[in-house]
């Protein structure tokens, strides 16, 4: 299974994430070069799907360089590199509130491109994309599903020795850990029913789903 994770790059060899399938940087400072992780948010991402789906090809797709913001048309760059180059799952931690650009999302994506991203931006927003919000009482290796939003924990792969509010939190870990539920999902089903079997598999009985 081959995993784009659309970020700020990976360091390969980190203990939490191993080797990498291969790397492309689409930053306007220095496009085709070696992705190289400045932020550590790309590698922290990886760690969170690296422990859920242990064997799979992950690939650093790098659109930070040195702050978490990027162009617009570097990230729909970097989207059909991931269509061109046959990724079964993207990991899009990353969003944009301008309506102007549903378009260019929709074109880019496709019917068979499948995103994982925040659900209260595009593209987490569409209908082909998997939306994630973040919900603090989940735990790491379940999800939930609520009013047409999927649900995750919002924390990533604990560090030994640093206390978890002391580590990196928020939806982009969120979106991380829902994509690496997916793809272990996605090893028993098929992409084109994988909304309904995720629906399916839920976790109901997870801390703060309404009644």
């Amino acid at each position: 299974m081959k995993i784009a994770i659309v970020d700020s790059g990976i360091h390969p060899g980190h203990p939490h994430v191993g080797e990498i399938a291969g790397a492309v940087d689409f930053t306007l400072a220095s496009e085709g070069g070696h992705a190289v992780d400045r932020l550590g948010h790309g590698t922290a991402v990886a760690g969170a799907i690296r422990e859920k789906v242990p064997h799979a090809e992950l690939f650093a797709v790098k659109v930070f360089d040195r702050r978490l913001a990027a162009n617009i048309q570097v990230i729909l760059h970097a989207l059909e590199w991931c269509r061109a180059h046959g990724m079964d799952l993207v990991n899009l931690s990353l969003g944009t509130e301008n309506p102007t650009h549903r378009e260019s999302f929709v074109r880019v994506l496709g019917d068979d491109l499948l995103v994982i991203g925040p659900a209260h931006v595009l593209p987490g927003s569409l209908p082909g994309v998997i939306g994630v919000l973040p919900d603090p009482a989940c735990p790491r290796d379940v999800f939930r599903y609520h009013g047409g939003v999927f649900h995750a924990s919002p924390y990533p792969r604990p560090i030994p020795g640093v206390p978890v509010s002391h580590n990196l939190r928020g939806t982009s870990f969120a979106v991380a850990n829902m994509t690496g539920l997916v793809a272990r999902a996605l090893q028993n089903g098929s992409a084109s029913a994988i909304r309904e079997m995720l629906i399916a598999q839920a976790d109901s009985a997870c801390p703060g789903t309404p009644a």
